[in-house]
C-alpha cells in the first residue's frame, strides 16, 4: 500500500488547481512525500482519474528507476512527477520512453547548464552526468494498456550523495520548468508510430552514445537508434545488430 502524507496542495507556492490550468491538464495531485509518485498515479488510475492527471512530490521515500533501482528524493532537490495517459498506441510502449527522452531534452534545455545529451532508453544528461531519467509503466486490459503511468525524475540541484548526477541552472523555477516539460511529454505519448524523422534528426544531435563502444546490452560500436527504437550496435566484422531492451553501458563504465 503506497504510504503519503494528505496532499499539501501547494507546489512552489501555487495551489494545485492553478497549476493544473497552468499546465493545460484536468487535475494536478500536489503530495508532500509519497514512496513514488508513480504509486500515487497508478492507484489514482485504479480509480478512473482522467488522461492527464499529474502526480507532484516534494519527496519520494522510494523512487524507483530501471532494473528495480530505488532512491530517495530529497524534499527540493528535483522534480519528482508521473502523468497518467490513456488511450495510447500500444505498438508505442516499447519506444516511449526514447521518445519522451527526446521531447524532454528539448523542454529542459533553456534550464539547463550545458547541452543536453540523450541516453538510450532512457536517460538524459549534461556532460556526462545524468540530469533526468524518465520510467514508463503500464497496466494492460486483455491486449490494450488501459492506462500508462509516465513517471520523470529531474535534478533541480545535483545530490549530494549521488556521484556523477547534476542539476539545472540556479535559479531555475520548478514551475516554470513543469510548464514547458509536461505539455511536452504529453504531445510525446500522443504520438503515434515509429519515430519519426525529426524526432530521430533531434536525438542525432543530442546521442550520448553514437560511435562509443559498449558492452551492454551487447559488444559493439553504438551506431545509433532505429525508428522502432531499436539501439543499433556494430560488429567489428560490420555486421549491425538491434536492441530493442536492456541498459546501455559503455565499455569505459565497466
Amino acid at each position: 500500500m503506497t504510504e503519503s502524507r494528505a496532499p499539501a496542495g501547494l507546489y512552489d507556492g501555487e495551489d494545485a488547481g492553478t497549476i493544473a490550468a497552468r499546465l493545460g491538464v484536468p487535475c494536478v495531485v500536489a503530495l508532500e512525500t509519497t514512496t513514488s509518485t508513480l504509486d500515487v498515479a497508478h492507484a489514482l488510475a485504479a480509480e478512473g482519474a482522467a488522461a492527464g492527471t499529474v502526480v507532484l512530490a516534494e519527496s519520494q521515500t522510494a523512487g524507483r528507476g530501471r532494473s528495480g533501482k530505488r532512491w530517495t528524493s530529497a524534499p527540493g532537490a528535483g522534480i519528482w512527477l508521473t502523468i497518467i495517459e490513456r488511450s495510447l498506441d500500444p505498438a508505442t510502449l516499447s519506444l516511449l520512453a526514447l521518445r519522451l527522452g527526446i521531447a524532454g531534452a528539448v523542454a529542459l534545455q533553456p534550464f539547463a547548464p550545458g547541452p543536453i545529451g540523450v541516453k538510450w532508453p532512457n536517460d538524459l544528461s549534461v556532460g556526462g552526468r545524468k540530469l533526468a531519467g524518465i520510467l514508463v509503466e503500464a497496466r494492460w486490459r486483455e491486449s490494450s494498456p488501459e492506462w500508462v503511468a509516465i513517471g520523470m525524475g529531474v535534478n533541480v540541484a545535483a545530490p549530494r550523495d549521488v556521484e556523477g548526477a547534476i542539476g539545472l541552472k540556479e535559479g531555475a523555477s520548478r514551475l516554470a520548468v513543469l510548464a514547458a516539460l509536461v505539455p511536452a511529454l504529453r504531445a510525446a505519448a500522443a504520438r503515434p508510430g515509429e519515430l519519426g524523422d525529426d524526432e530521430l534528426s533531434a536525438l542525432a544531435a543530442r546521442d550520448v552514445g553514437r560511435g562509443r563502444h559498449a558492452i551492454s546490452p551487447g559488444r559493439g560500436t553504438v551506431d545509433g537508434v532505429s525508428p522502432s527504437g531499436e539501439l543499433l550496435l556494430r560488429l567489428p566484422n560490420g555486421t549491425l545488430v538491434a536492441h530493442r531492451a536492456g541498459s546501455l553501458v559503455f565499455a569505459e563504465e565497466s
